[in-house]
């Protein structure tokens, strides 16, 4: 038998434990050696909790002493390109939260990086590994919705303005919701729409909420150091001639206490992402072609192990280094378009 591979964590924070952590000790294949984090303290706690033999504040010691085979990047956006390229030099295959890094140069940097070393770099894009999403792009591809021309994706919380990390600091975030949740149902309508060609982008972001409250769903922050956008909007035009509308925000005064969707209307048949569901008029009454009744909720889960098994030589798909440059190049384009009140040309 083989020998096991190898893991390490760098960053030592929620996802890390809730969704890094937890996968790799489910599998017999797999080592969890080390978690590294810039407080020594939290690494200690972290290895304490989980039963991981090694704790670092430094990551080039745990690389001279532990030589992982895997690393989990789960640092601050800011700081994902400077780990990320130093694991990939290490020879290690490289699962990284998202967003990519804070710019596509730093993203390209990386997926260039990653060919020449012949290592795997995915990132946590788990929403497109729900099965929901699986079928509808399965569906969109065999043509059942027709020309699909208008998509409409939804990351909204009324007032859902994360209290712990630094997700309000935009130098260390590079923005808010876009590129914290945003991305995240942004990826998943373009994935379902197997990335067509961006034209034009057009896009407003708002700071009207977040710098004013100070407390919601996600406990308190300071709206003082508040840096980044509270809401935003954007609209994608296609070289197809589509277009993909793009609703996210930590704080506006809407309804429901949040959103996490996306809508596809096409020629033949419209469609709602979760839970899957795939219908057309009839004469004014709605006819429903397919349907789930609850949607999948094992998304981090199938995008871990898809993840792992690439690793292991399995011909899967992942969220793979291209593909998080485009969105990365996507999001850059956004921010630049809402920025200049402008659009910008892709």
């Amino acid at each position: 038998m083989s020998r096991k591979l190898r893991v390490a964590i760098i960053g030592g924070g929620q996802v890390a434990e809730t969704v890094h952590a937890s996968y790799y000790l489910t599998r017999n294949d797999l080592e969890l050696v080390a978690v590294v984090d810039s407080q020594a303290e939290r690494a200690a706690e972290f290895a304490a909790r989980l039963g991981i033999p090694q704790a670092f504040n430094d990551a080039k010691d745990m690389y001279r002493q532990c030589q992982p085979d895997i690393v989990s990047v789960c640092t601050p956006n800011r700081f994902h390109h400077q780990h990320v390229m130093q694991a990939l030099e290490h020879g290690c295959h490289v699962m990284c939260e998202k967003p990519p890094a804070m710019t596509p140069e730093q993203a390209a940097e990386m997926r260039d990086a990653a060919r020449q070393s012949g290592t795997v770099l995915a990132y946590d894009f788990h929403h497109r590994f729900a099965t929901d999403t699986q079928l509808l792009r399965q569906q969109v591809a065999a043509g059942t919705l027709g020309d699909v021309y208008v998509t409409t994706a939804k990351a909204l919380r009324r007032c859902g303005v994360p209290g712990w990390g630094v997700f309000t600091n935009k130098e260390l975030q590079g923005g808010g919701p876009l590129i914290d949740i945003g991305i995240h149902m942004l990826d998943a309508a373009m994935y379902v729409l197997d990335f067509p060609t961006v034209r034009r982008v057009h896009a407003h972001s708002f700071q009207r909420l977040g710098n004013r409250k100070h407390s919601g769903q996600f406990g308190e922050w300071d709206p003082k150091t508040f840096s980044v956008e509270d809401a935003l909007f954007a609209t994608i035009e296609f070289h197809n001639g589509g277009i993909l509308r793009l609703e996210t925000s930590f704080a506006l005064n809407i309804a429901p206490q949040s959103v996490m969707n996306a809508e596809f209307c096409g020629e033949n048949a419209g469609a709602t992402l979760f839970p899957a569901h795939i219908y057309q008029d009839n004469g004014g009454e709605l006819v429903t072609l397919l349907q789930r009744d609850v949607a999948d909720d094992r998304r981090h889960v199938k995008s871990m192990q898809a993840f792992v098994e690439r690793v292991l030589g399995a011909p899967v798909e992942i969220a793979d280094a291209e593909q998080g440059y485009r969105i990365q190049q996507l999001v850059a384009a956004i921010y630049r378009a809402a920025e200049l009140g402008t659009g910008i040309d892709l």
